[in-house]
């Protein structure tokens, strides 16, 4: 497994094949690879099985919101596993949280602020008309305050965290788009690879501009390249 690199390549495919295919290309150039829902749903816990005997550090990324009962029992699911990372809510609250670290094991926890697809209209709509720094400011507190490994938040958020946070929490950042990419698709808040490790990001999810590239190699080749 590598751990130098800080690319993680999200898997958001109904192609388990192509996916294997993919992770024997370009595994040893990344950090690991994402599954999401849009995987984990179509192949469940056999193609998440056939992903880790490739022997890569995989971020299971569901998103776990829910009562803390729930989440504890779940997370002891998801720790059977054995993911390098996973996600819950930070907006679940304290209990909920809590309830999450309980039976992590190795698995690092991280958190999740805002969804780097709203932008800043519907960010003041479902957040009560706070604004982005303010709500950053407090899932922060309450990460480091509850244990958490970790944060994902968008690339324009990193300086409040890394302000607040220090060296407390890992920064895992989508909403990553390379220059050669054109298509912003539905990332509203997103960086450059090297804007947003220079800013402190410790790991990069990128998904689209590799898996839809003509050649997936070449373009994380380019990404590491920019920010070495």
């Amino acid at each position: 497994m590598n751990f130098k690199n800080k690319v993680i390549v999200a898997l958001d495919t109904k192609n388990l094949p192509e996916s294997e295919k993919l992770i024997k290309r370009i595994k040893k150039h990344i950090f690991g690879v994402k599954i999401g829902y849009e995987f984990f749903l179509n192949f469940g816990i056999s193609g998440y099985k056939k992903i880790k005997k490739h022997k890569i550090n995989i971020f299971l990324d569901l998103k776990m919101h829910d009562i803390p009962n729930t989440i504890e029992g779940g997370m002891q699911a998801i720790s059977s596993l054995n993911p390098y990372f996973t996600t819950i809510h930070i907006s679940g609250g304290d209990v909920m949280m809590e309830a999450a670290t309980k039976n992590k094991n190795k698995t690092k926890i991280l958190g999740v602020s805002i969804l780097t697809s709203l932008n800043d209209r519907q960010i003041q709509k479902y957040y009560f008309k706070n604004r982005v720094n303010l709500v950053i400011e407090k899932y922060v507190k309450y990460a480091i305050d509850k244990k958490l490994d970790g944060i994902v938040c968008s690339p324009h958020e990193i300086k409040i965290v890394k302000k607040i946070a220090g060296e407390k929490l890992i920064i895992v950042t989508p909403g990553i788009r390379p220059d050669t990419y054109a298509k912003k698709d539905d990332q509203k808040r997103f960086m450059t690879p090297k804007e947003a490790i220079e800013l402190g990001a410790n790991y990069l999810v990128i998904g689209r501009p590799i898996t839809k590239s003509q050649d997936p190699l070449k373009e994380i080749i380019l990404i590491n390249s920019s920010i070495d």
